[in-house]
């Protein structure tokens, strides 16, 4: 009968290139031939089930929409079967022949380009299906139109050079794709090996998958639903399912858009920070999906670095399948998702650390270290720096955290800055001489005890019109104005005379010390510390210069003003000295140390053999004094 008789069909040559990169070079990555095959299957469900809700009469109706997956490990076939819109005999050859001519061209012009990437490439050009003959030796297809008035046809090849097209007596709805497997892709007739496949890429296909009659993927693509009918149980099965744990989210962020890109989204912030316990290395934590297909795992330009211990999906009808990793890094499309996704994040932020101050801590503990690295983004700056958190002179303990903008509330009358000070611990910042007349004053310090903290108030550099200040690098006289609580002690200012006479003092220290400082002089900070060391106006506080000359391997040391406290006993002690004798040998043994001792509270000093050597001597004439006197 003429209309049974098979018409064969030959390859252009640029087809048979492409089929023969397929076969022969493109070994990999072999598994993308299911994705691709389930992809096309759930498109062709969709298709029907829309002609079925507008009311399109369709070939077998009582058909479920459904893909089964068949396998035959001792024969190593590979089968799967969708009941989707089928095709016609001139869908068929438009579908499977001139879709790949027009992407072919493409597709090996990318590939002389990137053979690295070549992968990332297939269905991008229209050549998702050939793909099946990167593990098949031979593929027949077999498919119905859901037009009821299209006969069935079959469609058959080995991939070498020709394809035959044949009708078929019967045929239900859908297509049927037969894959004789190569001897070295036998693992593709295993259940398991299909089952990880498709856990990895289409375990949220909107249609039940079965493999051997058994369905595999169970888990509903919950971010596609409306956030209203989703329980909460479901929201903590599924952030289990993402992260293979048996945690619990500390919380999570549902939504879709609709403008100006479609997507949807579940963002979850874990309970912990796995890059803590070595289990991520910095990966990225969300997956980017296209019509809920997974397109990359740990998809880095969805969300900048500070915020990469998110985990969940988004999901987009606006991206290709396929897209490669290159265009994914150009596409407008990502971009624009990436835009939404931050601002939406840290909007959540703000809601939380407004109503659960307890559930922000937790957050805070947790990720504050990795989310202080955004002060570079200076596109959300304001809703970031509302976010951040620091313990201060406030707090009893180092636990404690405060906002900036509780700062400002908290701000005595006449402050006009906000002052913070970097130290290893809360002891060694409470023990810095450079806060004592802070303390004196009554005014808050915002403790700093991380190296990136003193990057992020610089990028800073002002909070709500309110300069953010290393109290190491205080304008003094800006102090000045502010009034002193009920119960600070009030200093009295030195006598005129008395200062002009302890400046000599300073300048005979000067001598002794030479270039080892810029200057002495005498302190108005310093209450209860003999001497500080401080920076030149303009410089760096001393913790970001003690970072930038480890950044910059610079081991030359900075020179500072030494400042004294002429109310000290030690001090005045000295002053006694200098005046029956400013060559005295003790008060040139005494500046030394008093500048060691310094340098070392500031965290500058190089050999501390010197400092021990000289405290011990110190100590020796003193114990000998001492001896005497008693």
């Amino acid at each position: 009968m003429e209309k049974s008789t098979p018409k064969t069909y030959k390859f252009k040559a640029e087809i048979k290139q492409l089929l023969d990169i397929l076969v022969h070079s493109l070994y990999t990555n072999r598994e993308i031939f299911v994705r691709e095959l389930i992809s096309n299957a759930a498109d062709a469900l969709d298709k029907v089930r829309f002609e079925t809700v507008r009311g399109t009469q369709v070939a077998d109706p009582e058909l479920p929409f459904e893909i089964r997956i068949e396998l035959d490990k001792e024969n190593k076939k590979f089968t799967i079967t969708d009941t989707g819109i089928g095709m016609s005999r001139d869908e068929l050859v438009k579908n499977i022949g001139t879709i790949a001519y027009s992407g072919s061209a493409k597709f090996l012009e990318q590939l002389q380009k990137d053979q690295k990437g070549s992968i990332d490439q297939i269905g991008r050009f229209g050549v998702g299906f050939y793909s099946v003959f990167m593990a098949g030796k031979e593929v027949k297809i077999t498919t119905r139109s859901a037009n009821a008035e299209e006969i069935p046809v079959q469609w058959h090849s080995d991939g070498l050079g020709s394809f035959e097209i044949s009708p078929v007596e019967t045929a239900p709805r859908g297509t049927k794709i037969e894959v004789f497997l190569r001897d070295d892709a036998a693992e593709f007739g295993e259940k398991y090996r299909i089952e990880n496949v498709i856990k990895k890429y289409s375990n949220f296909v909107p249609f039940p998958i079965y493999i051997d009659g058994e369905q595999v993927n169970k888990i509903s693509a919950i971010w596609r639903e409306p956030k209203s009918s989703i329980k909460e149980d479901q929201y903590t099965e599924f952030f289990k399912f993402l992260t293979n744990t048996s945690d619990e989210p500390l919380t999570y962020l549902h939504f879709s858009t609709d403008a100006p890109i479609q997507f949807s989204s579940l963002i979850f912030i874990p309970q912990t920070n796995y890059e803590i316990f070595g289990m991520t290395n910095r990966e990225h934590g969300v997956n980017l999906f296209a019509k809920r297909i997974l397109v990359q795992t740990s998809a880095k330009d969805l969300l900048p670095e500070y915020l990469r211990f998110m985990r969940g999906v988004v999901d987009s009808e606006d991206l290709p399948l396929n897209i490669s990793r290159e265009t994914l890094q150009e596409n407008m499309v990502v971009s624009k998702i990436s835009s939404i996704l931050v601002k939406r994040i840290l909007s959540h932020l703000s809601e939380i650390a407004e109503k659960d101050a307890e559930k922000y801590h937790k957050f805070w503990k947790e990720f504050g270290r990795i989310f202080k690295e955004g002060h570079t983004d200076f596109l959300n700056r304001d809703k970031f720096n509302e976010l951040l958190r620091f313990n201060s002179s406030t707090h009893k303990d180092a636990g404690e955290l405060t906002s900036l903008t509780a700062y400002i509330e908290r701000m005595k009358e006449g402050q006009k800055d906000i002052y913070y000070l970097s130290g290893p611990s809360r002891e060694a910042v409470e023990r810095d001489p450079h806060l004592e007349i802070f303390k004196q004053k009554g005014i808050e310090i915002l403790y700093l005890y991380e190296p990136l903290d003193e990057f992020v108030m610089t990028g800073m550099h002002q909070f709500k019109e309110k300069n953010l200040i290393s109290a190491d690098q205080a304008d003094l006289s800006s102090l000045k104005d502010v009034k002193l609580g009920d119960d600070a002690a009030k200093e009295e200012a030195p006598k005129e005379e008395n200062k002009r006479e302890f400046e000599k003092l300073c300048r005979r220290l000067k001598d002794i010390l030479g270039d080892k400082v810029e200057d002495v002089r005498l302190s108005e900070r310093l209450t209860d510390s003999p001497a500080v060391l401080v920076s030149k106006d303009g410089s760096f506080s001393s913790q970001m210069q003690r970072l930038m000359t480890i950044l910059n391997k610079d081991e030359t040391l900075p020179k500072k003003i030494m400042e004294v406290n002429a109310k000290h006993t030690l001090i005045q002690n000295l002053f006694e000295i200098y005046k029956k004798n400013p060559k005295d040998e003790f008060l040139e043994k005494s500046a030394t140390q008093l500048f060691l001792s310094a340098q070392l509270v500031d965290g500058y000093l190089v050999d501390p053999h010197q400092l021990v050597q000289g405290t011990q001597e110190l100590l020796k004439n003193a114990s000998s004094w001492y001896l005497e006197k008693i």
